[in-house]
């Protein structure tokens, strides 16, 4: 009887800790609270390579869009390095269709030459850009991007940005091709990536 009942005890914390895992994964497939549903749109910028449009991409490329900021303590590097390694597993026909862009909710810190320095560490390839507030706010709420400036007067950076973390797959025209969650390892964003560039 005390092996029944520690059966059913077991049987049951089993239960309970695959309801609580699929609780999460299903949590985890939900944007973030706040951040609003991605119309995407044009994106023209000064960025480290100059004036950035998107109509500068070809028919068959795709920008990975990031929004963030170079003084982000973990999960903007995070999220850079994910698409990196992302990239790095594409087949080199692949790859030369990708541009990563990272759009930097800071201007006040993240000047261009900043963004250049930061943004080497990824590789050769990512572009970083910026505008003023006012540029910057209609553009993230286009993308759904959250974000707002937060004061730590006791911190030597005397403050930082919360924002949405999402990255986006947008071609040409502005159009979000996939949308993919923040995540700490590159497959989600390299099976996006694959079936995106597959579509044409």
């Amino acid at each position: 009887m005390t092996m029944t009942r520690r059966g059913i005890r077991w049987g049951l914390f089993t239960a309970l800790a695959m309801l609580v895992a699929v609780g999460v994964a299903l949590y985890q497939q939900q944007p973030s609270p706040g951040e609003g549903e991605p119309e995407g749109g044009p994106i023209e910028l000064a960025s480290t390579e100059g004036d950035f449009s998107l109509r500068q991409l070809e028919e068959d490329q795709l920008a990975v869009v990031f929004f963030g900021y170079t003084w982000c303590p973990d999960v903007c590097p995070m999220g850079l390095a994910v698409v990196r390694q992302a990239m790095a597993r594409l087949e080199p026909a692949q790859r030369r269709r990708v541009v990563p862009l990272m759009i930097s909710l800071d201007p006040e810190r993240d000047t261009l030459a900043r963004l250049e320095e930061y943004l080497a560490f990824f590789g050769e390839a990512f572009i970083g850009a910026t505008a003023p507030p006012e540029e910057l706010a209609p553009l993230a709420e286009r993308y759904g991007v959250v974000w707002r400036r937060v004061e730590t007067p006791d911190s030597a950076m005397a403050y930082t940005i919360d924002h949405s973390a999402s990255l986006f797959l947008v071609d040409r025209d502005g159009e979000i091709r996939r949308r993919v969650l923040h995540s700490p390892t590159s497959g989600p964003l390299q099976a996006a990536l694959e079936q995106a560039l597959a579509e044409g």
